[in-house]
């Protein structure tokens, strides 16, 4: 199993955490006592390792679909105003990310990105109805041939303190390659023309660069 990149720091410092608690378990404290903070240590650092795994997946292009850009569940698909890029009706489906979930976010689409803006905010729990535009977000948008322009939100939780978008403006997208990463708990927010011929229903749980959640009416 690979790690990601992005667990590289958390993994060290919990390591380093670990090392210490050990340590001052088997020097100072009873057997018993230290028998159980060592298994409190290893099951915090399997879960650290668990949640940065990198899952090994088969993308097969499709240029009529559209991806799911994460793991996750599906909260919520409803016709909503986008007011930040579109500024019009869109159909938007949102997929909330448990801390047990791949914390990879991958490109729906192909195309290139013609849209990328980073807002700070507040830390309001995923699924709060405010979240997608009061937390600390990162809005990417794709063009397609196809399908025009897809929006899709990185939007972080209560707590997921940091979110990474490597994807820049100006640059081709490829349907299912990694364009970023949340940290512990988190949803994505994709935002779909009024035509799209929704693939999925609230409730399904979806994974990112394998389930369609939608496709493009002829």
């Amino acid at each position: 199993m690979r790690l990601h990149r992005e667990g590289t720091p958390t993994l060290l410092l919990v390591l380093a955490f670990a090392c210490f608690a050990l340590f001052a378990a088997w020097t100072w404290v009873p057997m018993w006592l230290a028998y159980m903070i060592t298994a409190v240590m290893v099951v915090i650092f399997g879960m650290v390792v668990w949640f940065f795994r990198v899952p090994k997946r088969t993308v097969t292009s499709d240029d009529d679909a559209v991806l799911s850009p994460c793991d996750g569940k599906v909260v919520a698909i409803e016709e909503v105003d986008e007011p930040e890029y579109f500024k019009d009706k869109r159909v938007q489906m949102s997929i909330f990310m448990s801390p047990l979930n791949v914390h990879i976010n991958y490109h729906p689409i192909s195309g290139t990105v013609s849209y990328r803006k980073y807002h700070p905010g507040k830390y309001l729990v995923a699924w709060h109805p405010k979240s997608s535009t009061e937390n600390e977000r990162s809005t990417l948008v794709v063009k397609h041939p196809r399908h025009g322009e897809i929006l899709f939100r990185q939007i972080a939780g209560a707590l997921a303190r940091r979110i990474r978008t490597f994807s820049e403006e100006g640059q081709a997208a490829v349907q299912g390659s990694e364009f970023g990463f949340i940290k512990f708990g988190s949803r994505v927010d994709v935002f779909l023309p009024k035509s799209a011929d929704i693939q999925v229903h609230i409730g399904d749980i979806v994974q990112g660069s394998t389930t369609i959640i939608a496709r493009s009416r002829p």
